[in-house]
């Protein structure tokens, strides 16, 4: 049995080690200083050594531009929450959390929170994490809930206002959201303020997701082909049964955030094609993909201004250039295959070097030369049924 002293120096000890996690150290090494810059060292102690050698293999220029960028994830629930652990795993600079929900053990079937911060805000819950995996990274919370009309006008002016520098608008807003309500205030916000964003969403059944870039003006935004819910005015709740909850497979969820971050990153940095719309079946493993036109007699008065925006603005010309290199159009083959210019005779192509692989055997034997199958071209035209059947049977 341990000693009273013995206790007080335990309780001592893990005090101390709660102090140096919440100051961001351990072992006597301030984690903050480890990464404060953004190496690309390949040592074991520095975090981002694995993600800097997207730029040394030529997949990405300058990876550290992660670091100058700022997004703000809205919904912080299945798919969310994911959503911001990657992104703070991969570097970003800031991340803008919103959600007015609590965390709640029926979440545990999830990714990321755990059973002791049931009863937490999602988004205070998620800072405490996301700053113990990567203390490098801003996290800012916003505990409400857009759809208000107080709180949009607070979420309208958190995006334009949260970019890297101060007062610039956010680079990309990620809807993670499970109602259309929230994501029609999304779309009006990102409409207004003509800012390109990322709508998410999994099915009630669990097994089908989808995400979808919208670029205002230039993309369908998420009232130019409303769901039924919003096309018809349906109230929303009255669609909730009672004592039945949607299903969620944590697989599902996190695919669709895999998709999401990998298209927002490939947009932030600039490789590779983003997706315009990216669907995923679970049945099936089928990932659809389209592009997705704007409405030009859309709802959304914004919509409509960014469409006029977007057709003003001049379109790239882009100049083919000239090949000025006498150089052959193709390389020398057996089979007689050449480009010629239109002033040039036609060559004949030469059969006789038409040969089987080891092991394949051809339909029919080449002849040796043209003239073992040329036709008199010299015949009449004029020959009777009798004639003709006969020249066929002699060749």
């Amino acid at each position: 049995m341990c000693s009273m002293e013995d206790l007080k120096q335990q309780i001592q000890d893990l005090q101390n080690e709660l102090s140096r996690l919440k100051n961001g150290t351990s072992g006597g090494h301030n984690v903050r200083e480890k990464i404060e810059k953004m190496s690309s060292e390949v040592v074991d102690s520095n975090p981002y050594s694995r993600l800097m050698a997207l730029q040394r293999m030529g997949i990405v220029n300058e990876y550290e531009r992660i670091r100058q960028k700022s997004v703000a994830v809205v919904g912080v629930g299945g798919v969310g929450s994911v959503t911001a652990d990657m992104l703070t795993r991969c570097g970003i600079g800031k991340l803008v959390l919103f959600d007015y929900d609590k965390v709640e053990l029926a979440n545990m079937n999830r990714l990321f929170f755990t059973p002791d911060q049931a009863g937490l805000s999602k988004v205070e819950a998620a800072a405490k994490t996301l700053n113990f995996i990567n203390p490098d990274v801003k996290i800012l919370t916003n505990n409400y809930n857009i759809t208000t009309v107080e709180s949009f006008d607070k979420f309208l002016h958190a995006i334009k206002t949260n970019g890297i520098e101060n007062d610039t608008p956010v680079d990309l807003v990620l809807s993670c959201v499970d109602n259309f309500e929230a994501r029609m205030a999304i779309n009006t916000a990102c409409n207004e303020l003509s800012l390109n964003w990322f709508e998410s969403g999994v099915s009630e059944n669990a097994v089908s997701g989808h995400i979808q870039f919208i670029r205002p003006g230039e993309t369908a935004c998420f009232a130019c082909a409303p769901p039924l819910v919003v096309a018809e005015n349906i109230d929303e709740k009255t669609l909730k049964r009672e004592g039945v909850c949607a299903a969620s497979l944590p697989t599902t969820m996190g695919i669709v955030a895999g998709m999401l971050v990998q298209n927002t990153l490939k947009y932030l940095l600039n490789f590779g094609t983003t997706s315009d719309y990216l669907g995923y079946n679970a049945l099936i493993d089928f990932f659809p993909k389209m592009s997705l036109k704007p409405n030009p007699t859309c709802d959304d008065r914004y919509c409509i201004e960014r469409q006029k925006e977007f057709a003003s603005k001049p379109k790239a010309i882009v100049i083919e250039a000239v090949q000025e290199e006498d150089v052959p159009l193709h390389e020398d083959n057996c089979y007689g295959i050449e480009l010629v210019e239109e002033n040039e005779p036609e060559s004949a192509p030469s059969l006789s070097c038409i040969t089987a692989s080891s092991g394949l055997k051809l339909s029919y034997e080449a002849p040796e030369t043209q003239s073992d199958v040329a036709i008199d071209s010299t015949q009449s035209d004029d020959v009777s049924l009798d004639d003709l059947m006969a020249q066929m049977k002699a060749i």
